[in-house]
């Protein structure tokens, strides 16, 4: 069986599968129970001024029969005395020593307020300190969260007042609500932060009642922009992840959150370059328990590959990824039908016919059967057909051989310009 151990930034974790700082880590209790179910860290839920939450705080984007595709919340941070938070974590990490428990922090953005705060959580014995500069409602109104999350200089300063003092791991969380989040990551990075995670909450409106005509969730009638999560975040995430995993800006550890419920996940965030992971709106949804399955599947897959640790994983995909103008213009797929699984439901027709290239023909075959044919010579490769095509392994994606060598974009561009007009652009090939 393969080491699931990890070491982000000097923090030490049993496995990848940290509990990210929201409601189940809210106190001593649930957070004991989490390590209990196997769970190797948990962020717990940002400290700071205790503040009075409103009720109600979530709503939910429900897709196709499937419950909680998206996940919305209007709650803010802790709403319990600092001492009451103190004192859990350090009775959770007295009973849990090998665990990884990080403190989740948010306070204005003054240097005193950072002093404070640091000085009096580590005291208690946290394995780390990760800065909350990503939640986009209620906190950033009062100019904490997103709204210093946003401000490359406001995250840059504050994390190198936390460094003044800090004596633990610094963990910068970004927000996702930004054009270019490496441009925080790299400001992060330069007031000394030893790792980031991300993504938080993205900026959102869960939805309106069309009978009552309020929004989801409402206070007495009134609604707030919230924080969105869940699965339908992962794609977001996982891009912001690997642009920050490839910056050579930015080099220090990633705890990689947003939309990550199954241990196949977890493999995706850990080849685009996270250390580790975290989890909340999967187990708000299912409960605790589903770590024994994620353990369970990341071990089994390590396995299968051969790998001894789950460490070999990170960043193995990170060169894969780059930009749209170094990608081969002359790289062609096309796609088949395979006659024997299609069930002619012809969902690969009209996305095509309507949607895309028009080169999926209706036709009789020597049977009078009717079957669906792709004219190679007009297929683009959109992969849409694959896409929407319900029945396993009807449509495959084939790479073709043509003989050309690979063009990127910007290497016809370079060619382009070398010619100074002597040919068209069309001619360039």
């Amino acid at each position: 069986m393969a080491d699931l151990s990890i070491n982000l930034a000097g923090i030490k974790s049993p496995n990848p599968f940290w509990l990210a700082s929201a409601p189940p880590t809210n106190t001593g209790y649930q957070v004991q129970r989490a390590f209990e179910a196997g769970w190797g860290g948990a962020v717990w839920k940002t400290l700071g001024e205790p503040i009075i939450n409103v009720s109600s705080r979530f709503a939910a984007v429900h897709f196709n029969g499937q419950r909680v595709a998206g996940f919305n919340n209007i709650e803010l941070i802790t709403d319990r005395p600092l001492e009451v938070n103190l004192k859990e974590i350090y009775e959770t990490k007295k009973r849990f020593p090998n665990h990884a428990i990080i403190a989740s922090l948010m306070v204005e953005p003054t240097q005193e307020k950072w002093h404070e705060i640091v000085k009096r959580v580590e005291a208690i014995g946290v394995d780390g300190l990760e800065l909350n500069f990503g939640c986009p409602h209620g906190m950033a109104e009062r100019g904490m969260g997103a709204a210093s999350g946003q401000q490359p200089d406001l995250v840059q300063a504050q994390t190198t007042w936390v460094k003044e003092v800090a004596t633990t791991p610094v963990i910068v969380k970004l927000t996702p609500n930004i054009t270019d989040i490496t441009v925080v990551a790299r400001s992060a990075v330069q007031g000394g932060a030893d790792a980031i995670s991300m993504i938080n909450t993205i900026n959102s409106l869960a939805g309106v009642d069309i009978h009552s005509w309020n929004t989801l969730p409402n206070v007495g009638g009134q609604g707030a922009h919230g924080g969105y999560c869940g699965p339908a975040v992962k794609p977001i995430a996982l891009s912001m992840v690997a642009e920050c995993a490839r910056d050579l800006g930015v080099g220090v550890p990633i705890s990689g959150i947003g939309g990550i419920s199954t241990w196949q996940d977890v493999v995706e965030f850990m080849l685009m370059g996270a250390t580790g992971i975290q989890v909340c709106t999967a187990v708000m949804h299912h409960g605790f328990r589903i770590v024994e399955e994620m353990i369970d599947g990341l071990n089994n897959y390590l396995d299968d590959k051969g790998l001894a640790s789950v460490t070999e994983l990170i960043g193995k995909s990170v060169s894969r990824y780059s930009n749209w103008g170094d990608l081969d213009l002359n790289y062609k797929v096309v796609a088949r039908i395979n006659e024997e699984n299609c069930i002619n439901c012809n969902k690969c027709h009209i996305a095509c016919e309507d949607a895309s290239h028009q080169c999926i023909d209706m036709l009789t075959n020597a049977d009078g059967k009717a079957i669906l044919q792709v004219r190679e010579e007009d297929c683009v490769g959109c992969n849409l057909c694959s896409i929407v095509c319900p029945a396993e392994g009807a449509i495959d994606m084939i790479p073709l051989e043509n003989g050309a060598a690979p063009l990127t974009w910007n290497e016809r561009q370079k060619v382009i310009s070398s010619l100074n007009g002597s040919y068209s652009e069309a001619e360039v090939v």
